[in-house]
């Protein structure tokens, strides 16, 4: 008799375990199964938390290299890039088995293998100990997503990288490619800068960070530009080919002028595609829209009943918190509760240094919808912690309604911006105005009073600039 289940989600990572966590308190028979071996999907093993570490101590090392203008002498400073590697899988390591505890902790019955779906209640799982089938009354598809290259270019993890290589190459690069100036390319591409590899960015688009307010693009491609990374805009990759010493990147300008680049490995970093395959979805009849993602309604429910889907499969941006947000509302909207999600308010960040932070409209999204608007901006260079630690360059943006006052949008590139952000959030999910934000006293000295006084500068009454 196979083992019976309220609930079965398939998929471990940031949107799958916290929804499998949440079933349980909310007292649902819950299982969880995921392939990869370790819980926390690509965020935790391969994307956000590991690409995190080697950020932070990327930074560090840059930062001792120039300890002496400071005031601080030291003998050279030297890279162990394998010391560096292996602290950032020990972090990895620590977290995931974390996971493995709350779900012990939650009761949640964890299954390491493939899952896969032989009809609507019944799941196939295929591990290392063998098949199984269990019965489920209801499924949640939170499969995630993977990394696209170029067409007739594969991933070999060696020379040809996608975002889960460029964490791990074992000999420091003199040169490398970054196809795509999005944040994830950004982000590598800012690592192996400040360790010293020679980084060039080729991005197809006229800027950075598409869909990025453009005001903080262009000041992010400034600084970015100062740090080092180089960047050829309007150019098209036309072909990648493996030598004996590297890779040869062959491109060409809208001008028509074409370029060889001679580089040890190239990063390409040009987008997710939703992880549907394997999953049997055709066996059930569950439907995928023309990207390749599960199609859902409102509360998460695919055209077949008792089946659900969550995060990077479904529409929306591709983020951890977007998923666990969505894990939690679709648990607590299966538990006879109102889950919800507000896809308005979900803040994004770019873990460079400076951070990039924003949360709600760009200015040019509400150009195109022909919303009114205010702006409000103050620079962290007259931000007197900013100045107190020598890190002044960026600002802080406010988008407020012209009529009403509500704030509309903020990003923030600068120091600390990921933190910054938060407050935002909450104020936008309350409502908040301009007017209130500028009335709330904040600490001083402190990165955000960068953010009261953006807000104050929306009717142009800032005071430190």
């Amino acid at each position: 008799m196979s083992e019976k289940f309220d609930v079965t989600v398939i998929g471990g990572g940031p949107g799958g375990y916290v929804c499998a966590i949440r079933l349980s308190q909310l007292g649902l028979k819950t299982a969880c199964i995921e392939s990869r071996g370790s819980l926390g999907g690509t965020c935790l093993n391969i994307g956000c938390i590991p690409s995190k570490s080697l950020l932070n101590l990327s930074e560090k090392f840059h930062s001792a290299k120039n300890f002496e203008k400071i005031g601080i002498e030291t003998g050279e400073i030297k890279l162990n890039l394998d010391k560096m590697m292996k602290n950032k899988d020990k972090a990895v390591t620590v977290l995931t088995k974390g996971v493995e505890f709350l779900f012990k902790k939650n009761k949640v019955t964890y299954f390491k293998g493939k899952g896969s779906f032989e009809n609507e209640k019944s799941i196939k799982i295929e591990g290392s100990e063998g098949t199984k089938i269990i019965q489920t009354d209801k499924t949640i598809i939170s499969t995630g997503s993977e990394p696209v290259s170029l067409p007739g270019v594969d991933f070999d993890e060696d020379r040809i990288l996608s975002s889960t290589g460029a964490l791990s190459i074992p000999k420091l690069p003199n040169k490398m490619i970054v196809v795509g100036g999005g944040y994830i390319g950004l982000e590598m591409g800012s690592v192996w800068s400040r360790l010293g590899t020679e980084v060039t960015v080729v991005e197809f688009l006229d800027h950075i960070t598409p869909g990025m307010d453009r005001d903080i693009s262009n000041e992010f491609m400034k600084i970015l530009k100062k740090q080092g990374i180089k960047f050829n805009l309007n150019t098209k990759v036309d072909k990648i080919t493996k030598n004996s010493n590297g890779v040869t990147v062959e491109t060409s300008q809208n001008d028509g002028q074409k370029v060889k680049h001679d580089v040890d490995v190239v990063l390409i970093s040009v987008g997710r595609r939703p992880y549907t395959k394997n999953l049997n979805l055709d066996k059930v009849g569950v439907k995928l829209d023309e990207k390749g993602r599960v199609k859902v309604n409102k509360n998460f429910e695919t055209n077949v009943k008792n089946i659900y889907a969550i995060g990077d499969v479904i529409d929306g941006p591709m983020l951890a918190h977007k998923a666990e947000e969505e894990g939690i509302a679709v648990a607590e909207l299966i538990a006879g509760q109102s889950g919800h999600v507000n896809y308005d308010i979900i803040p994004g960040v770019v873990y460079t240094s400076p951070e990039v932070a924003y949360v709600g409209k760009s200015e040019e999204q509400l150009k195109k919808e022909n919303i009114g608007y205010k702006i409000g901006k103050f620079p962290f260079m007259a931000n007197s912690r900013a100045k107190a630690i020598d890190e002044p360059e960026g600002f802080v943006k406010i988008l407020a309604d012209q009529s009403t006052d509500k704030v509309l949008g903020v990003h923030i590139i600068g120091p600390h911006a990921g933190e910054m952000i938060a407050e935002m959030a909450v104020a936008m999910e309350f409502g908040a105005s301009s007017e209130d934000i500028a009335r709330t006293c904040h600490a001083h000295p402190t990165f955000s009073e960068a953010i009261k006084e953006a807000a104050l500068s929306v009717d142009k009454r800032q005071i430190h600039s």
